[in-house]
């Protein structure tokens, strides 16, 4: 079984990613940094080619990736916004978690993060509260399961995670 994270940028999902695999031993991956690795910046990438072309790019590296077993996904804000990238990660066997934030914690983590993140070029709060209205019935329409991490920290949600799973703890009998 794999773990796939959605949800906003600025939502946890690679510190989570990387603490369930810290404590379950499954492998870890980030789409944006497989794109990354193989295709360069991704705000470069926006600005060349496009949206669009990303999103194939996105597509390519989630039909590699989800047929892998045993693994935490970490993917970009907009990954599951493309039907056929959620229903590739469940036919791989994953289980689909959203990490739900609220919008003030959101823009308080990514406001100032334009140049990284391009969607987030020259945002303001308004802009942000409407993209995180926009996707969150997608994200919660995918999810097997939605966790609430307002309050929590990373340590908190990914027991949480690896608990609602079953899955097993390194170094536990």
């Amino acid at each position: 079984m794999n773990i796939i994270l959605c949800g906003m940028m600025g939502a946890g999902k690679t510190t989570v990613g990387i603490k369930i695999s810290d404590l379950t031993g499954m492998r870890w991956y980030d789409t944006d940094d497989l794109i990354t690795q193989k295709y360069g910046k991704i705000s470069s990438i926006f600005e060349f080619y496009g949206e669009e072309r990303f999103r194939e790019i996105e597509a390519e590296i989630v039909r590699g990736i989800a047929g892998e077993d045993n693994c935490v996904i970490s993917t970009g804000g907009g990954c599951v916004l493309k039907p056929e990238n959620s229903v590739a990660f469940k036919e791989g066997g994953g289980k689909i978690v959203f990490l739900k934030v609220d919008i003030e914690v959101l823009f308080a983590r990514t406001g100032h993060t334009g140049d990284e993140r391009p969607l987030l070029k020259n945002t303001t709060f308004e802009k942000m509260k409407a993209l995180l209205d926009f996707r969150t019935p997608i994200y919660e329409g995918c999810a097997d399961y939605t966790i609430d991490t307002n309050g929590k920290n990373v340590e908190e949600v990914a027991r949480e995670i690896v608990s609602v799973f079953g899955l097993p703890l390194l170094g536990a009998k």
